[in-house]
């Protein structure tokens, strides 16, 4: 009977300080029109940048400490920035073409944080649920918060995502083979 009686009164403190003291969380929005993503790709010879733009975007704390995070991308806006001209208007219509994000079918692309671990002050490992053209895997990645300014970096396998254009050998031309792996380079503003 004291047990009980004890256990009862530890179960009344214990949840009467977690209603005392409740998380509370905080959702910032992300400047869309202030922040940056910036995409890498590779091929045997060599390599194309540019950007893409969010369509939406939240982080949420408790407190100053992240613990999870949405975000849209708007798939139609792939833009190369290291060519010009024809080259670079043949380049983004192939990025958004079938044969790679098939923008047509699939115009945005959304990633949604499922865990979230400090690994310093400002630091985080991520782990989230990213969706490329109906597809969606998990993908973990490094965050950095500094008040209102977030970063991350990641390398994203498009082959997971049906993205296999000039995946591995095919042909003799090496401008033919495309790296599987991309990296996203993303700088947020709140």
């Amino acid at each position: 009977m004291k047990k009980i009686i004890l256990s009862l009164a530890l179960i009344t403190l214990f949840g009467a300080a977690a209603v005392a003291n409740p998380i509370k969380k905080e959702t910032k929005e992300v400047k869309t029109s202030e922040s940056n993503v910036t995409w890498k790709g590779y091929k045997v010879g060599g390599s194309h940048t540019g950007t893409i733009a969010l369509k939406s975007g939240a982080l949420e704390f408790d407190g100053e400490k992240l613990v999870g995070g949405e975000f849209v991308v708007d798939m139609t806006s792939i833009n190369t920035t290291d060519l010009e001209g024809d080259y670079k208007g043949k380049l983004d219509g192939h990025l958004k073409s079938d044969d790679f994000f098939g923008t047509d079918n699939h115009p945005t692309a959304k990633l949604v944080f499922t865990k979230v671990k400090a690994t310093g002050k400002n630091s985080y490992s991520v782990t989230g649920d990213l969706t490329i053209k109906g597809t969606t895997e998990p993908v973990t990645f490094d965050v950095s918060v500094y008040g209102d300014k977030a970063t991350a970096t990641m390398k994203v396998d498009r082959t997971k995502y049906n993205v296999k254009y000039g995946s591995g050998i095919i042909g003799t031309a090496k401008d033919k083979l495309i790296y599987d792996e991309f990296d996203l380079v993303v700088d947020l503003q709140m």
